[in-house]
């Protein structure tokens, strides 16, 4: 919990990458806490003298197509004083460690279309775009 100024910090460094999301501190405090706290979900971080340079979130939920736990790789974002340096491949590989331990079934994430930089990442650390594509509604508000 001690992490979150920080995570929010980084969040703001990607939301600025992404063109479907706001930077909203006190919504990336409240989530960021409930990830923390879930029994669930996990949160991974890089630190380099203390100080939280690189993130990413796995979030599951139950698969109907694969009968079981999946997770969704989300808010992968490494300070860009810190980035080409191997920082996120390392947080890519503790995911699949975790993922692996909790038996998920699959992984699977969410790439802005224009982050070519991103896209580029992704497909050298072997993931592949599938046939499904991201709808969001327009007008949901919650009850």
């Amino acid at each position: 919990m001690a992490d979150i100024p920080q995570l929010v910090t980084l969040l703001e460094e990607l939301f600025i990458l992404e063109a479907d999301f706001q930077v909203d501190q006190e919504k990336q405090v409240t989530g960021l806490a409930l990830l923390i706290a879930s029994q669930k979900d996990a949160v991974f971080v890089a630190e380099v003298n203390n100080a939280v340079i690189g993130m990413c979130s796995v979030q599951t939920l139950i698969s109907t197509a694969e009968g079981g736990t999946v997770g969704i790789v989300e808010d992968l974002i490494v300070s860009c004083t810190y980035r080409k340096q191997g920082v996120a491949s390392s947080l890519l590989a503790e995911v699949f460690n975790w993922s692996e331990s909790q038996g998920l079934k699959r992984l699977q994430l969410l790439a802005d279309q224009n982050n070519s930089f991103a896209l580029d990442f992704y497909k050298k650390q072997g993931w592949r775009y599938t046939q499904l594509i991201c709808l969001r509604a327009a007008e949901y508000n919650s009850l």
